[in-house]
């Protein structure tokens, strides 16, 4: 069982950026129509912009204003799938025998995102980008309170998926909408997380679990549980 404090949140979505847009998604989640929408950073500079993918610009947006003011603010970044279009872009290239961008190549790694973070915001705190399966918001939430833990005064947690090319429908079918969240957690005990494990495989959370946790703390719900696979994860909100 661990421990820590949501000091705050953001989350984005196509068609959800507001405050009353997520609560009013909360009480009745649906699946979001597809859309080519994306995340507003006007305020990073338009040549820094141009860089970003989509996934990069929802991590960025829900991540900034969190992170403002503050330095020395470690990160950790949680994706399954990546950056599956750009990814795609380049398998179509090398299957038709065409030379690879290398700019692309390098923004298409894992740890991408958090490299042009570190480089846009001057940042030199201890970042770490992880690819978990179903659950890697909580193994995030593990690595987060790791850091905290060691004396960190808040640690940034981003947790963000793009929705994949078609192509990969019949393997792929985790990600309802792209989304991001960022939640701002620092030492205390308003929430604890504890791991339970059964035997067997049990059914899937129905929504990923970031939007789950969102469903939580939107509803003043005081408790939740994800599954996945034989792992029972219980949030439990302790005021």
């Amino acid at each position: 069982m661990i421990n820590f404090n949501i000091a705050q949140w953001r989350a984005w979505a196509p068609g959800l950026e507001s405050v009353d847009d997520w609560q009013a998604w909360c009480r009745q989640p649906v699946v979001l129509p597809a859309s080519d929408a994306a995340p507003d950073v006007s305020f990073l500079p338009a040549m820094q912009r141009r860089r970003l993918s989509r996934l990069a610009r929802m991590a960025f947006s829900v991540g900034w204003p969190l992170a403002e003011g503050r330095s020395n603010l470690p990160l950790v970044f949680i994706s399954r799938h990546g950056e599956t279009p750009r990814t795609f872009e380049i398998l179509k290239d090398l299957a038709a025998n065409q030379p690879l961008s290398p700019t692309q190549f390098s923004l298409s790694v894992h740890n991408a995102v958090i490299g042009l973070w570190s480089i846009l915001r001057g940042e030199t705190s201890e970042m770490t980008a992880l690819a978990a399966t179903g659950d890697g918001l909580e193994h995030g939430i593990l690595e987060a309170v790791a850091l905290l833990n060691e004396g960190a005064a808040a640690v940034l947690l981003v947790i963000t998926e793009e929705q994949p090319p078609q192509v990969y429908a019949p393997w792929v079918n985790d990600v309802p909408f792209p989304y991001a969240v960022g939640l701002l957690l620092t030492p205390g005990d308003d929430w604890q997380l504890d791991l339970s494990t059964q035997a067997g495989q049990r059914p899937a959370s129905d929504w990923p679990h970031a939007l789950g946790l969102l469903r939580t703390l939107r509803n003043n719900l005081s408790t939740c549980q994800h599954a996945w696979k034989n792992r029972v994860w219980t949030w439990q909100r302790n005021r």
